[in-house]
């Protein structure tokens, strides 16, 4: 697909091996979890690039000095139920102290278009660097329903973090919001008549909490 300045795929070499790891159907729940938290955590060290940061001082076994901290209540992390929540922990196990919101988005299984159920967001929003988690990016429906939730409350700085992207999906989001910077593990080649990304993973929910 054509490039956009606001899409960053990732290529790193370890997020490449541990997507093929995903994509492989024999590969258990609790395997396929654990990768899935493996890549945030790699993804999340490239999003968070841009954290501000503040100076503050600490004193070594030499002495007082001023050095960097990231600063106050700048950062959030906020997953697209159910299947965002796989990528949590591994962002969470970059910056601990970060809030955390979660938006319910159930997909109609005619239209393919999202329904909000549930949207619970830190305050102050506003202030905040914002993440926004969903393994799959596939039709973009979820994500700009998401995204438009966010900023309806006040959110101004967003990003997107996503597995594996639709050209599809990248195209409606990139549309809805180009102010969005788009992390993505892979972009893979099109959605099948089901909505589904092919090649793909398989349902990234059901394979994170081993339902069906």
């Amino acid at each position: 697909m054509e490039k956009l300045d606001n899409v960053i795929e990732m290529t790193h070499p370890l997020i490449q091996h541990k997507i093929s790891l995903l994509r492989d159907k024999n590969t258990g729940t609790n395997e396929f979890r654990a990768i899935v938290e493996e890549i945030a955590m790699l993804m999340g060290y490239e999003a968070l690039s841009d954290l501000p940061l503040e100076d503050t001082e600490v004193e070594t076994p030499i002495e007082k000095c001023m050095t960097p901290v990231i600063a106050g209540r700048k950062f959030a992390v906020v997953p697209i139920l159910r299947a965002g929540l796989g990528m949590v922990s591994g962002i969470l196990a970059l910056v601990p102290a970060a809030k955390v919101g979660h938006i319910g988005l159930y997909r109609d299984e005619e239209t393919h278009e999202p329904h909000e159920y549930y949207c619970k967001l830190p305050n102050p929003i506003d202030e905040r660097l914002i993440v926004v988690t969903d393994p799959m990016l596939a039709t973009g429906g979820s994500a700009v329903a998401a995204v438009n939730f966010i900023k309806e409350h006040g959110g101004k700085k967003i990003k997107f973090m996503s597995i594996i992207a639709a050209p599809e999906g990248i195209r409606r989001l990139h549309e809805a919001h180009p102010d969005v910077q788009l992390y993505v593990g892979h972009i893979d080649r099109e959605l099948n008549a089901d909505a589904y990304i092919c090649p793909g993973l398989g349902d990234a929910g059901d394979r994170i909490f081993g339902t069906k």
